[in-house]
């Protein structure tokens, strides 16, 4: 039987990968492509999912001093034709210096992902939705996937810089970003620029769960410092990233 929503994961936004290198949903078909049945990405899975983002650590290695980004990171390993999501043992992430000029060139160990947040069926509906989209374009591949867990903090004497080694690929096949919350923070623009083709586009991930996915061999991305709107109060934006690299 045709699935509808499967197709539409599958193929609409392959589609526009392919073309365009990249696809930007709303939050709404975000949800509607990624959890159509409205149990994960909404209500109380996905408000236990966010909060998570209350427990991230420090980055210990921002070559810029930087004191602004919080963060946590875990590895699964998906397997061709296995629906199973697998988390592999903690381990370092690495990028070349030709990916990322400020922070690259060394092993980064980061606090892990919790085991709540892993288990969380809201990350796992995002998993299962990427892995649906670039299985359509790229298929019959393991995935080597990283999950990154971000927060960004504005400060009234420093600014949040969501990219600091600024506009960038980050060395994998696939990226996916989803916006988890933004408080009291302006700025934050993503930038996209697409081999091949002139110009930039620009755009704000504004509501929660606004989701660009896209080709990294073709597409670089920065994003724009963020600086609270009220200096009086703490501002921040938090992001999950889910890199897929062919293993």
């Amino acid at each position: 039987m045709h699935d509808p929503v499967r197709a539409a994961i599958q193929d609409e936004p392959g589609a526009a990968i392919g073309a365009a290198g990249y696809v930007a949903l709303p939050a709404e078909a975000a949800r509607a492509l990624f959890d159509p049945e409205d149990t994960a990405l909404s209500g109380p899975a996905w408000a236990e999912f966010a909060r998570s983002w209350e427990a991230l650590e420090p980055d210990a290695h921002m070559a810029d001093g930087g004191r602004y980004r919080l963060r946590r990171h875990a590895v699964f390993r998906l397997r061709a034709g296995d629906p199973a999501l697998a988390r592999a043992p903690h381990q370092p992430h690495y990028q070349g210096l030709e990916f990322n000029t400020l922070n690259g060139g060394v092993q980064r160990w980061f606090a892990p992902v919790t085991e709540a947040a892993a288990a969380s069926p809201a990350l796992a509906a995002l998993l299962r939705g990427a892995r649906a989209v670039f299985d359509g374009v790229a298929p019959g591949r393991d995935w080597h996937v990283e999950m990154h867990q971000f927060r960004i903090q504005a400060r009234p004497d420093e600014a949040g810089k969501p990219t600091p080694e600024g506009m960038h690929r980050d060395g994998v096949d696939y990226v996916l970003v989803a916006l988890i919350g933004r408080e009291n923070v302006a700025g934050g623009e993503t930038g996209i620029r697409v081999d091949g083709q002139p110009g930039e586009q620009s755009f704000t991930l504004s509501a929660p769960l606004d989701t660009v996915l896209l080709d990294d061999h073709r597409v670089w991305h920065g994003v724009t410092p963020i600086a609270p709107l009220d200096p009086a109060r703490p501002g921040h934006r938090d992001v999950l990233v889910l890199t897929f690299r062919a293993a």
